[in-house]
């Protein structure tokens, strides 16, 4: 049981990190979160704890704002899904190493980034977006860390200076199976609408303008 219950959490972490990533479309999310409470469910079923009725979405119901024959339809199918559910366990033949290799693929990777400097010649402030790209399926895999700079060559804060760093975290091992990992940067000016222009009662301060990308691999 300790083996089972340890498999279960370790999915459940890894589809958390895919959770709080923020990067799963709409439809993802949703089966993604039915598939976590399905987990929870069956969990609670083999530590013998008590059965837990949700809705569609996965929410759990209100007793006091739901019919007492609603809650006994979603018993019913709850308790219909969970059988079917320890059938379909039962009847699979996992060798011994399964819980192993599951808690392998859990989230436990990080990326540190160290930013010492930043080389462009621009002539205004910039803004600098950094973040973990797979090139295979053109898709952003992080959030952005954003790093603003200035004119002069230095960032905005500049008691920042030679402290900037981040650490992209919740990469699994999923994450380092693709391909191709990617470090982009982008570069965005912010300022006036035309940098050639020089007369300051014609042009707009604090227009922000793609102005480059740059990028590098990291796996």
């Amino acid at each position: 049981r300790f083996q089972q219950v340890q498999s279960m959490m370790c999915d459940l972490m890894e589809w958390r990190s895919q959770l709080l990533s923020g990067t799963l479309p709409k439809d993802e999310l949703k089966e993604l979160k039915q598939k976590v409470t399905s987990k929870i469910d069956y969990g609670n079923k083999v530590l013998e704890l008590d059965l837990i009725v949700r809705d569609e979405d996965g929410n759990i119901l209100d007793p006091d704002k739901t019919s007492v024959i609603s809650l006994f339809h979603a018993h019913e199918e709850a308790t219909n899904k969970i059988t079917e559910r320890i059938k379909e366990e039962m009847s699979k033949d996992q060798p011994d190493y399964a819980s192993y290799s599951r808690m392998s693929s859990s989230p436990t990777h990080s990326l540190y980034v160290f930013v010492r400097n930043f080389v462009c010649r621009i002539g205004e402030d910039a803004e600098l977006f950094m973040s973990l790209y797979d090139p295979q399926k053109s898709t952003i895999i992080s959030e952005n860390y954003l790093v603003r700079w200035g004119s002069r060559g230095f960032p905005k804060e500049i008691d920042m200076l030679n402290n900037l760093k981040v650490v992209f975290t919740d990469l699994g091992n999923k994450d380092l199976s693709r391909d191709k990992i990617y470090l982009v940067c982008q570069i965005v000016r912010v300022g006036r609408m035309d940098l050639r222009d020089s007369n300051s009662k014609k042009y707009t301060q604090g227009l922000r303008r793609p102005f480059g990308v740059a990028g590098t691999a990291v796996s």
